[in-house]
């Protein structure tokens, strides 16, 4: 080995490399410096917005990898390491880790919409796929519904940010309609009077908005009168139960039944 033609070749390298090396080694420890200063404001940031604290770490964690990368690319680019393969390489295993996890990254992204822009929240009452129940966790791939019988309900993300979602609780308040039928015999005036009575004295109703009372439809043999009162969201179907047990009583007690 022709040792001089190699220390010549290799000191033309060091003069020749050196002063890109030192540059990008200072610019990967500024940009580090920069990419940790802002990861403390992002975060102080975030938490100031009250972001869910399951999406905070994800949106951090997300800015922060994507700086490094970045910085690492630029380090690359100005040592002038060839980036062609690399690209291809990165390109290649980005396709292949698309197509295989789909479904996975479409309830990831999903999860991160939902509890970003919050079109349900924990406690929440909601009809989603068939299914009508309380929200009990948002999680970024599932979110874990309670129904009324108990029933725990897993259902991925995908399907709640695609789907239609009717909240039930979101407005704090819902309305209940009873439809009685009484013969034309019965008198609608006492009838409304004892309805009335039924709708003051039941404790958990709303004063507002105000009831409502009145004919919905005729008929042949008799005539329907439909009751509409308020209730609170939750507890909504106590409420409905115990409003109709009360009807049906004070109904009876004045001779009074519908048909």
């Amino acid at each position: 080995m022709n040792w001089n033609s190699f220390y010549v070749k290799a000191s033309a390298w060091v003069v020749t490399m050196a002063p890109k090396v030192l540059f990008g080694l200072v610019l990967v420890a500024i940009g580090l410096w920069l990419i940790s200063l802002l990861k403390k404001w992002l975060t102080n940031h975030l938490l100031k917005k009250q972001v869910n604290s399951s999406v905070r770490p994800f949106l951090v964690n997300l800015s922060i990898v994507t700086l490094q990368i970045l910085l690492g690319l630029a380090f690359m680019q100005i040592v002038g390491i060839q980036m062609t393969a690399f690209a291809a390489l990165l390109g290649a295993f980005g396709v292949a880790a698309g197509l295989a996890l789909s479904g996975t990254l479409q309830n990831f992204t999903s999860g991160v919409l939902i509890l970003l822009l919050k079109p349900f929240r924990i406690g929440d009452n909601i009809i989603a796929q068939g299914q009508e129940g309380t929200v009990h966790t948002i999680q970024i791939f599932f979110t874990i519904i309670k129904t009324y019988d108990n029933r725990t309900v897993i259902m991925p993300n995908s399907k709640l940010s695609n789907e239609v979602i009717v909240n039930l609780s979101r407005e704090g308040k819902r309305r209940v309609d009873i439809e009685l039928k009484f013969p034309f015999a019965a008198d609608f005036n006492q009838v409304k009077g004892i309805l009335e009575q039924s709708i003051n004295a039941e404790a958990g109703l709303l004063k507002d908005p105000v009831h409502r009372i009145g004919v919905s439809n005729v008929e042949a043999d008799g005539y329907k009168v439909l009751v509409s009162a308020w209730v609170a969201a939750h507890g909504y179907v106590d409420a409905k139960l115990m409003l109709q047990q009360r009807i049906i009583e004070d109904l009876r007690g004045k001779g009074l039944g519908s048909f």
